[in-house]
C-alpha cells in the first residue's frame, strides 16, 4: 500500500512555452526522485526515510529551485529554506535561510530528531548543521548560470519587478508506507530577488509542509505569503478531519482559497490509507507519483 508523491514547483509552464530541454531535464529529475524514494518503500522503509531521500534528489538537481539551482536573492547570495514532518508523532524540524549546508532537507531533519526545537534560521541553523557533521559548500556551489540570468534579468526591469511569468520550483515529497505512516518533506530557494531575509511557506509546518497520521501528509508550492495566511497544509487535513473531505476535495477547497486570498500555487498529498492526490491553480506543476500499481510524471495541466 506504500505510495510517493513529489512536486518540482508549479507556474506557468505550458505546453510549447517550456523549453524543450529544461522539460527533459525536469522530467528525468522527477523520474530519478520517485526511482530513490520507492527503493526505500519497496524494501520496508519508512515514510520519513523515504521523503528525505526524494528530496535529497531534487535538491542535487539543478533543475529545481532547492539546493543547488535554488534562485538567487537580492544581492547574488542562495538561501535555502526546508522542512520535515513525520505523520507518527507530529514531530517536526525546519531550517531557513542556509547559506552553506549542502542538504537543507537533512538539516531540518536533524533538527527534528536531534534537538529541542522545530524551527532554526541562519547562522545558528548552520552551527548547529556544523555541529552535526552535514557537508559544508561555498554559497557559490548553489548558484548555476541560469540562476545568475534570470535575477539579472528580473532586477533589470526595476527593483519593484516582479516576474509575471514566475515558476514556485520548491520541491516536495509526501509519502505513506507499508504501516500506514505519512510524512511530508518540502525545500526551496525561495523566490527570485528576494530581500530582507524574506522567508515563505516552506519551513512552516502547518503553512507548506504537515504530515498528520489521523488525515494526510502535505506539501505546498505557490506564493508563499498566502500559504502562510491560509495555513494551508494544516487546513487540508483540518478538513478531512473535522468536515470529513476526501483527499482531493480538501486540496481543492483549499487552493481555492488561497486563490480567492490572490495566490496560487499547488499541492500533493496522501493519506495513511495510500490515497493520493495533487491539485494545482497554475497551467503546470512539475508532479510525479508511484505506487505498487502506479507510475506517473507529468508537468502540464492536461496531463492530469
Amino acid at each position: 500500500m506504500w505510495k510517493l508523491m513529489i512536486h518540482g514547483g508549479a507556474g506557468s509552464m505550458r505546453p510549447g512555452k517550456l523549453d524543450a530541454d529544461q522539460e527533459k531535464a525536469a522530467r528525468a529529475g522527477l523520474g530519478d526522485a520517485l526511482e530513490t524514494g520507492k527503493m526505500v518503500l519497496a524494501a520496508g522503509g519508512s515514510a520519513v526515510d523515504a521523503v528525505e531521500a526524494a528530496a535529497r534528489v531534487l535538491e542535487e538537481d539543478p533543475a529545481f529551485n532547492a539546493g543547488k539551482g535554488s534562485v538567487l536573492a537580492h544581492d547574488g547570495h542562495v538561501e535555502c529554506d526546508a522542512a520535515i514532518m513525520d505523520g507518527r508523532d507530529r514531530r517536526a524540524g525546519a531550517v531557513a535561510g542556509l547559506r552553506t549546508t549542502r542538504a537543507p532537507i537533512t538539516a531540518a531533519r536533524k533538527v527534528m530528531e536531534d534537538s529541542p526545537h522545530v524551527l532554526m534560521g541562519r547562522g545558528g541553523a548552520e552551527e548547529f548543521a556544523l555541529e552535526q557533521g552535514l557537508e559544508q559548500v561555498p554559497n557559490t556551489w548553489f548558484v548555476t548560470a541560469e540562476r545568475r540570468r534570470q535575477l539579472d534579468e528580473l532586477l533589470a526591469k526595476g527593483s519593484e519587478a516582479f516576474d509575471a511569468e514566475i515558476k514556485y520550483g520548491t520541491i516536495g515529497a509526501v509519502a505513506v508506507d507499508n504501516d500506514g505512516h505519512v510524512a511530508a518533506a518540502t525545500s526551496t530557494g525561495g523566490l527570485t530577488a528576494k530581500r530582507w531575509g524574506r522567508i515563505g511557506d516552506s519551513p512552516l509546518i502547518g503553512a507548506g509542509t504537515y504530515a498528520d497520521d489521523r488525515a494526510a501528509a502535505v506539501s505546498a508550492t505557490g506564493l508563499g505569503e498566502v500559504f502562510i495566511r491560509a495555513a494551508a497544509a494544516h487546513d487540508v487535513c483540518a478538513r478531512m478531519r473535522y468536515c470529513s473531505d476526501d483527499l482531493q476535495t480538501a486540496l481543492d477547497k483549499v487552493l481555492a482559497d488561497i486563490k480567492a486570498m490572490g495566490g496560487t500555487g499547488g499541492l500533493i498529498a496522501v493519506s495513511p490509507s495510500g490515497e493520493a492526490a495533487w491539485s494545482h491553480t497554475t497551467p503546470g506543476m512539475y508532479r510525479a507519483v508511484i505506487g505498487e500499481d502506479v507510475r506517473k510524471i507529468a508537468i502540464y495541466g492536461d496531463e492530469d
